[in-house]
Formats: structure tokens, sequence, C-alpha cells
């Protein structure tokens, strides 16, 4: 009889997008193939404690119960070769301490195989200033912005507001540096909201960024791969809200998806092939869902922001742009894992020693 995979759904943990990440590992271990894959839950509580796969079964609905008996906790960082060894680890641990490269180094160090974005991909596209630097260098169109330390913020506010309105009309959007799911971002009309919203975002991280307010389209597109990925065809949100903040995505159910989004075939094909380039530039591995503007004014295609473990319940925008694309979501899951596979097998070919 065929050895199941184990595969360790890794949620929870300590940043703001917490109830996010349970949502979407019940939504995947809901979907795990259980005649292929023993599923193993492990939380994170926001404190940064580890759970026991009982523990964690706690967090979730009795549908997704674990289907692997172990109880101890950090029983996902065994030997390799034990009795009790994860196959593959899928983490759904959004934002920081999950998103940002930490839990991909512990991982790496562990030599457990996980699905998604390693190390630098991780930490590159966590930090948007530093991702869209990156964008520019390799000549992606991306929108202009400004990033500022929490030090300005906090001993020179009223000359930061006075350089900022210098570099760009208003509005302005200001947002945390590290952080996704629309935490702390704000559209700055004047300068008392752009104080207000410097001071917002500072709570999140201690890097903000200050970026030009794009008039346009929300478009997004999914890509899947390791050394020759693929992108989806796109999306299109319609926020609920004057933007695409928490509220619009996670509470509010007005906001609508579009997919396939009404673009034309020539758009269509800009989108994918610039979601494509920006994973390949961030380093990406696995699955990474891109975000852009359609600009109104200049009908301009601009990146904005690359996400590398997006929300991942079954009506999120990543694996839906799949599924219309023609990969269904448990089908996605198995892709994702063998991905995974495939790149800790490549990556054990590497010699560490003379």
């Amino acid at each position: 009889m065929k050895k199941k995979i184990r595969v360790a759904v890794l949620f929870g943990g300590r940043s703001g997008e917490h109830e996010v990440s349970l949502r979407s590992a019940a939504s995947v271990l809901a979907a795990l193939d259980r005649h292929k894959y023993e599923a193993l839950p492990i939380a994170i509580g926001k404190s940064g404690k580890w759970l026991t796969a009982a523990e964690s079964a706690k967090l979730l609905p009795a549908a997704v119960q674990p289907t692997h008996p172990a109880t101890q906790a950090l029983e996902i960082l065994p030997q390799p070769g034990s009795a009790d060894a994860v196959d593959v680890v899928f983490p759904v641990l959004h934002g920081t301490f999950g998103e940002d490269g930490t839990v991909q180094g512990l991982l790496e160090l562990a030599g457990v195989p996980y699905v998604g974005a390693g190390v630098l991909g991780s930490a590159v596209a966590m930090d948007k200033d530093v991702m869209k630097r990156l964008f520019r260098e390799r000549g992606l169109p991306t929108p202009e912005h400004v990033a500022v330390l929490r030090e300005q913020i906090r001993t020179r506010p009223a000359r930061l507001v006075r350089k900022l309105e210098k570099q760009f009309d208003y509005p302005m959007f200001v947002k945390p540096a590290n952080l996704g799911s629309s935490v702390g971002i704000s559209k700055a009309r004047n300068r008392r909201e752009l104080a207000e919203a410097l001071e917002l975002a500072a709570r999140f991280d201690r890097k903000v960024m200050i970026e030009r307010a794009i008039v346009g389209r929300e478009i997004e597109c999914s890509v899947l791969g390791n050394d020759h990925p693929e992108a989806s065809l796109p999306g299109e949100i319609i926020p609920s809200r004057e933007f695409y903040d928490y509220e619009a995505k996670y509470i509010d159910e007005n906001s609508q998806l579009i997919v396939p989004a009404p673009l034309t075939a020539a758009q269509t094909r800009r989108v994918q092939r610039l979601a494509v380039e920006a994973f390949l530039v961030c380093e990406c591995s696995g699955m990474a869902r891109v975000d852009f503007f359609l600009e109104r004014k200049t009908r301009r295609i601009l990146v904005n922001e690359l996400n590398t473990i997006p929300g991942f319940t079954s009506i999120s925008m990543y694996p839906k742009l799949w599924e219309a694309s023609g990969l269904a979501y448990r089908d996605l899951i198995d892709r994702l894992i063998q991905l995974a596979l495939e790149r800790h097998a490549e990556k054990a070919r590497t010699r560490y020693s003379i």
C-alpha cells in the first residue's frame, strides 16, 4: 500500500492576519485528499506559542480535524527519516513571522520541504519598499513611492509631512512596508489625514511607505510554478469601499470579484507577462498573487505588489483565478505540494561542504 504524504498545515501566527490564516488553513485541510495525504494542523498562537495538533484542531471546524495522531508540540520538526517525520509543510501564515522568510528559514534549517517561496523571495516580497525597488531595477512599471522610518514619524512629523507634500499631490496612500491584507493602510486627502495615516502605519512596522494614489481598476493575477512559472487568467476587484482595505476584503460582503477580468486580449497577455516577470524578479517559487492597477487616465498597467502566501480559502482570489483557468482547488493544492517536493529535491543536489 502506497504511503500517504504527511502534510503539516501551518497557520495562525503573531501577525494582524491571524484570523485570516485560520480561514485559509480550514479550507486547505478540508480540501486535502485523505486518500493521498495525512493532515496535521499546526497552529502558532498570537503570543508566538506553537500548539500541538490536538490544540490546533480546536481552532478549526470539526470537519477538518487531523488524521495524524501526533500530539506533541513541534512534531513538525522531527528528524528526517523518523517515524513521525513530516513530508511537507504547507504554510498559510499570512503576514509578519510567516510570510516574511522567518518560518521559511526555520524549515530550511530543519531540512523540511515546504510550499511557497523560499527565504529570499519571501523576505523581498514582504518588504514592499525593497520589492518595488527591484521592480524598477528590472524595468517593471510600478507606482511611485517613498519609504520613511518610524523614527522620522515620531521625532519630526510636521517636517516629514511638508516634505511628502512636495513629492506627491493629495491623495496619497500610506501603508506599513511589511504587512498584508491592507492592515494599517490609509488614504490621506489632506495634511491632517496624512499625519494620522503615518502614525497609524507606524504602529504596525518600523518602515512606512507613501505612494501616489492611482485612480483606476484593481486587477489580480495568480502565478504557479518554480523555475518556469505560469500565470492564470486575471481577475478584477470592485471594492465595496473607497479602496480595498481590510474590511472590504474580509468583513463587508459587498465587494465584487470578477473572474476573469473584462480586459482585452492584449491587456490580459500583458498582465500575465508582468505577473511572471514580477514572480521571477523576486525569486519566488510555488505560488504568488500579483496585484495590478489599470490606471484610468493613462491606460497603463502598473505592478502594485506581490503576495507569496495569498488568501487561500476556496473563495479567495488566488484559487478562484486558477479555477477559472482550468485548475480546481484540490488539484491546485496537489500541484503546490508537488512543486514543494520538486524544489526540495533540487536543493538537495547542492553541496554545502568541500
